[in-house]
């Protein structure tokens, strides 16, 4: 499903239930030992389509392991982003020479519970989420800023190792081209110093989901321009 708003040369893996028989390394299984029963099989259905992603790629199946915010720890080659939700699990790979940033979400299309979207969203956020719920009041725009708002955080902090808060990215939505723009409200000084401030991504509805996705392929990657 995802795969709709995710560009080529990249391996994708979904699952819209847990398999009995996806299993873990014995390093995973550690994390999730004292789990309840929801989070270990979600876990491990989640490390499957890791897996099934890294075959993908051609790459051999090793553990996925939680790193420092959270983060998935790849294989050096690797760029990728994991995501889960009730009736989804999805995990996109896309190889570092081509992609250096990778940043996915799913979420229940539904209402956010009350009080979510005041913590979560900027005033232009929610001035901008009422003109699109005039426009198309089928979707939930609160749940869906949400989503595309974890998308850029998924990205960001494994490529910058700076993480961000609700706060720090104000996102604009467009509604009839299915994408949005992030605004890096704490912009990040690449080597060279051009600064990257601005993610793009694209979003997506259906199946009772709501999906958001950043990719940045590396050739596209602000560069410092060159002196007169």
């Amino acid at each position: 499903m995802i795969e709709r708003i995710l560009p080529a040369g990249l391996a994708v893996s979904e699952a819209f239930d847990d398999p009995a028989d996806a299993t873990l390394f014995p390093e995973e299984a550690a994390v999730v030992r004292n789990a309840v029963d929801s989070r270990r099989r979600e876990f491990t259905t989640i490390r499957m389509c890791a897996r099934r992603a890294l075959a993908g790629l051609g790459l051999p199946p090793v553990p996925v392991l939680p790193g420092e915010g959270g983060a998935p720890r790849w294989p050096e080659a690797v760029v990728g982003s994991l995501t889960h939700c009730t009736g989804y699990r999805g995990a996109v790979l896309g190889r570092a020479t081509e992609f250096a940033m990778i940043g996915i979400d799913a979420e229940p299309h539904a209402p956010l519970p009350e009080g979510i979207l005041d913590a979560t969203a900027l005033p232009t956020e929610r001035r901008h989420l009422r003109l699109l719920g005039a426009a198309d009041p089928g979707v939930h725009w609160d749940r869906l800023l949400f989503c595309m708002k974890e998308a850029v955080f998924k990205a960001w902090y494994p490529f910058t190792g700076h993480a961000l808060g609700f706060e720090d990215a104000d996102i604009s939505i467009d509604l009839a081209e299915s994408t949005f723009d992030a605004r890096i409200l704490v912009p990040h000084t690449l080597r060279g110093g051009a600064r990257l401030d601005r993610l793009e991504g694209r979003w997506l509805t259906g199946g009772g989901l709501a999906l958001a996705a950043i990719t940045v392929p590396v050739a596209l990657l602000p560069s410092t321009p060159a002196a007169p």
